[in-house]
């Protein structure tokens, strides 16, 4: 049983005016060991990081540790940023420092980490590939007396392959260490935290607990209600007449909705702030103080907002059509109901009847209790390709019998799995030989040796962006096509939520000098590599509220008018506990309610019997249009193996260090990624109804 250091208890209750610590904090205090991993989980707000720094801290200074001994890791920049004070008083406290690396960290900043490391280092995964790769970093000097790493937000590490980076990173520090590290993950509520908790452990068998204790007692139930809107411009009126003298969070899907929002609530005279992740650092920092300190205004945020950085207290969430996941509504919820005597709330906005029937079937699914277990992608073949690259820059050379010992025996560098791609580096020149040793090839070097090797440290792929100056101001960053697409008198660009009108183009250094205009026009736009992939889960809630089951949400006269034209053009094709072919003209459908991966993997499967064509939709298939009830039928009683979606050969280019892979691992990695195999076989295992007219 750890007790708190009393220069921290001291602090804490006459520096902070603490009169006890939260129920998270408490129970980690008692139960914590340096050598027991852990998942701290708590909603929003919760308290978590104070809950693994406590003790941390206190055993710090009761054992004497010396040096960088805590990594504390995040996947936001920004909240990075948010954090570092807080901590710095903490460690203060105790006479020990904390200091900051990432991506906008200066070289004399990190000069002067190297230099006289602190206690504790905020980072990110990809900042520690780069001080582990880096020949102007003595990463052992650096990274040997680490003992304990907290992640926080490990629920969004997980569902990428930002995960598994993170995962592999932290085996070759503990390589370096010479001892495990501790493991302390911080989480929002998940659906298998004990699951998370295992992932997060890698390759060690150390001891683990999950800390979840009851959330504390809320004023009351949320206050959630459903609208349809129609569009942007209504949405805009609406929030601009709703709420005044309050401060307002507006989450939307897309950096485009959030500027061109963020236009229409300036030009109806609200004071309104953006962030998303093309607007340059400083741009966001501005708008996220700026708004921390005002009242009766408006902050529009993409999901970088969604984790834990604060933008002080707010009234009211406000978000713009549904989140994809029960996971991520949990953690705009918890944005709110912060001030003793709030309420928890969420206005929904929705701006079609799909929306509308969307985000009904999210809240019903989340009335129920469900939260999405946070599932890393599997086989992640192509970044055990990128650790061996990684490797060989840190060491210089690998010794080709012993190498795999640098990730400790887990699981991902089994010889049998990495054989293959082991041959295919050596044949293509990314590794060479020198003896018993692997080095850095050619190929390597041509492929991802740019910038001293920069392509190697992040396990995500930038998509390239011009970044926008005035002045020699950076406001942020814009998708080149807008730079080239033809247009009929002078150039604007939407950016920071005004109109900027381009002034000239330095193509050769990807940057565009803009000068501010008064009035609107401008056009805000971006490529985007990811897609939301609706989950089973969700799309058979759809399917329930379709059937007539209303989320139990306050739902606005419109809402209700947009849930019973759905249900009205939808009664056919939806059923309770079946699936339902539908023939209808030229068109015939199987309705699953199944969702995205669940209908690829059923498409695949169907072979020749599904509209080549036609892209599985979330709610149903496109058969081929000459197909009988018999022959349905037949498929049914045949139909005994499952086969994987089929992969577009520039989906498999758009997987990072892809090419790093022989071609058939990459596509069957992707595919893998693209399937839901599992729930295939429950709607194949449903009974079925061939209808011939809908």
């Amino acid at each position: 049983m750890t007790k708190l250091h009393p220069t921290l208890a001291y602090h804490l209750s006459a520096t902070l005016g603490w009169q006890q610590l939260r129920p998270l904090q408490e129970e980690f205090l008692k139960s914590f060991s340096p050598d027991c991993d852990a998942l701290l989980v708590a909603p929003t707000a919760g308290g978590k990081t104070e809950a693994a720094l406590f003790p941390l801290l206190t055993v710090m200074a009761e054992q004497g540790w010396q040096g960088l001994s805590v990594l504390y890791i995040c996947p936001l920049k920004a909240l990075l940023n948010n954090l570092e004070p807080r901590i710095a008083q903490y460690a203060g406290w105790l006479g020990r420092t904390v200091r900051l690396w990432h991506g906008d960290t200066s070289v004399t900043r990190r000069q002067a980490i190297l230099r006289n490391p602190p206690d504790i280092l905020l980072t990110t995964p990809e900042s520690l590939e780069s001080m582990l790769i880096s020949a102007s970093v003595d990463h052992r000097r650096l990274l040997s007396g680490v003992r304990s790493v907290v992640i926080d937000e490990v629920h969004a590490f997980a569902k990428d392959d930002r995960g598994w980076h993170l995962l592999c990173v932290l085996e070759r520090i503990a390589r370096l260490t010479g001892r495990p590290l501790q493991r302390i993950g911080l989480s929002a509520t998940v659906g298998d935290p004990s699951g998370l908790l295992a992932w997060l452990q890698g390759a060690g068998r150390r001891p683990a607990q999950v800390v979840e204790p009851a959330i504390e007692s809320a004023v009351g139930p949320p206050e959630i209600e459903l609208d349809r809107v129609g569009n942007l411009a209504n949405a805009a009126k609406i929030i601009s007449m709703l709420h005044h003298g309050e401060k307002r969070l507006v989450f939307c899907d897309s950096r485009q909705t959030v500027e061109e929002l963020g236009e229409a609530l300036r030009k109806l005279g609200v004071t309104v702030f953006l962030s998303h992740a093309s607007l340059s650092a400083n741009e966001r920092r501005r708008a996220e103080e700026a708004f921390s300190q005002a009242r009766d205004c408006v902050i529009v945020a993409t999901s970088t907002l969604e984790l834990g950085i604060d933008v002080g207290d707010l009234d009211r969430v406000i978000q713009i059509n549904s989140p994809w996941s029960v996971s991520s509504f949990l953690q705009r919820l918890g944005r709110t109901g912060r001030r003793p005597g709030q309420v928890r709330n969420c206005l929904l906005l929705t701006l079609s009847e799909e929306d509308t029937l969307t985000a009904a079937g999210l809240l019903l699914l989340w009335s129920t209790g469900y939260v999405e277990p946070s599932l890393p992608p599997p086989n992640p073949r192509h970044i055990v390709a990128q650790q061996v690259l990684a490797l060989a820059l840190q060491e210089g050379a690998i010794g080709d019998a012993l190498w795999r010992d640098w990730w400790n025996g887990h699981w991902l560098f089994d010889p049998a799995a990495t054989q293959p791609i082991m041959q295919h580096l050596l044949a293509k020149g990314y590794l060479r030989r020198d003896g018993h040793n692997l080095l850095i090839g050619e190929k390597a070097e041509q492929d991802f040796g740019r910038r001293h090797f920069m392509e190697l440290m992040a396990s995500f792929t930038a998509p390239p962006e011009f970044t926008v100056l005035q002045g020699g101001k950076e406001i942020g960053r814009c998708d080149p096509m807008l730079l080239t697409r033809a247009v009929q008198g002078p150039r604007l660009l939407l950016l920071a939520g005004r109109t900027w009108q381009v002034d000239w183009i330095d193509w050769k250094r990807r940057r565009c000098h803009v000068l501010p205009i008064e009035g609107t026009g401008g056009i805000a736009r971006w490529s985007t590599t990811s897609s939301f992939a609706m989950s089973f889960a969700l799309a058979r809630a759809i399917r329930q509220v379709v059937l007539g089951e209303d989320p139990p949400v306050r739902l606005t006269h419109r809402a209700a008018r947009a849930l019973a034209t759905a249900r009205a053009e939808l009664a056919d094709v939806a059923a309770p506990d079946r699936t339902i072919v539908v023939r209808s003209g030229h068109d015939v459908l199987w309705w699953t309610w199944a969702g995205t991966r669940v209908n690829a993997t059923l498409k695949a499967s169907l072979g020749s019997l599904a509209d080549p064509c036609a892209r599985p939709d979330d709610l149903y298939i496109r058969l081929r249009n000459d197909l009988d009830a018999v022959t349905w039928r037949e498929v049914g009683r045949s139909l005994h193996r499952l086969a994987d979606p089929e992969v577009d050969s520039r989906a498999v280019h758009g997987l990072k260090f892809s090419a790093a892979l022989p071609s058939d691992l990459a596509a069957s990695t992707l595919a893998a990624r693209l399937a839901d195999r599992d729930n295939a076989w429950k709607v194949l295992n449903e009974p079925c109804i061939f209808s011939q007219s809908a």
